[in-house]
This record gives C-alpha cells, structure tokens and sequence, in this order.
C-alpha cells in the first residue's frame, strides 16, 4: 500500500477515527456492505466514489432503505472531497446537508475514500484541493451555472448556484457519531 495512505491511516487513528485501508474498489464494497449489514435504512450523501465501488446498487440489492441527505438513519455513507495526511477530513457542500448528516444523526458514519483525495499539506492545501479537484466537476454533473462549471477553475464566484458554501472539517469523530473511514489505493470520484 502507498506510503501517504499508510500515513494517513495512522494519522487518522491518532486522531481517534477508525480507519483502514484496502487496495481495490472491492474490498472497500465488501466493507461497506458489512457495516450496513445490520442497518435498515442507510443515508446517502450523494458520494461518486460510493457509486464507483457499486454501493448504491448493492445496499439497494440487499433491501435496504436508502435515505438522501437525510439525518437519521442507521448508517450514513459518504466520501471526502479532500483529507490530510496527518488525518483531517474536509468536505464542501451547498447547503450543508451532507456535513451535517456526518456530523450529528446517523447511528454510524462510514467514508469511503479514494487515494486522489489524499493531501500531504495542512487543512489549507486540502480546501484548496476540494475548491480545485471536486468543486467544478460537481458543478458540471449538476448541471450548476457557475463559473466553474464553465472553465473547471474555480473563481471564488458569488453565483447562486454555488455549491461551495459551507466548509467542515473533522480533527476527530464527532462525539456520539462512530466514524470509520475506509482508505482505498485507487482514485475515487472527484
């Protein structure tokens, strides 16, 4: 496995998550299909990177409910857009919804991230890689009318169509929110 996954793994345990990494797609897919053996329903944070490894299919395969953007269920599944080597997760969202269903309301949270998202800077370098890497391409699948859904550059726009509005980031769990995260050595979504 990759020296920084290997780093970031042990920077996210010192930090209190619970983490592992894996090397295929699959083996995320076996994982996350484990966690959501017991659970009825299952949130949905709109995660390309859970569609890539067959998530969505499979939880709606086996008969589980599956709940977007909502805040109480069972598990809640989703990815980063970026993380930290030392650990620290960041996601940017719209209007919130996704980083608050992380933070506070599922009975457990499970991210799925790819290696692509993985940063060796600070929490700077990492927002700037969501502004940069997530940002525009998510503009573009949602059919957004922003600046860089246009040029796939971010330009800090003031469009209301931004979805670049609210910005978490996790030094550690939240309290009462069990929380893994699941490295995979392949890039992942955005």
């Amino acid at each position: 496995m990759d020296d920084l996954i290997l780093r970031t793994i042990e920077g996210l345990k010192r930090r209190g998550f619970e983490a592992v990494g894996v090397a295929t797609k699959a083996e995320a897919l076996k994982i996350v299909m484990n966690e959501a053996e017991g659970a009825q329903s299952v949130g949905w944070g709109g995660s390309e990177s859970l569609k890539e490894i067959g998530a969505r299919d499979a939880l709606a395969k086996s008969g589980k409910e599956i709940r977007d953007h909502q805040t109480e269920m069972d598990l809640f599944l989703l990815s980063a857009n970026a993380i930290t080597s030392d650990g620290v997760i960041v996601n940017i969202d719209g209007t919130g919804n996704r980083v608050a269903a992380s933070i506070y309301g599922p009975k457990r949270v499970v991210y799925v991230i790819g290696r692509n998202k993985v940063v060796n800077g600070g929490l700077l370098e990492a927002i700037a890689r969501a502004k940069r890497c997530a940002c525009p391409p998510n503009c573009r699948r949602l059919a957004k009318k922003t600046p860089c859904a246009e040029t796939g550059i971010c330009a800090d726009c003031d469009s209301p169509d931004r979805i670049c509005k609210v910005t978490a980031f996790f030094d550690q769990p939240p309290r009462h929110t069990p929380t893994k995260v699941i490295l995979v050595d392949e890039d992942l979504g955005y």
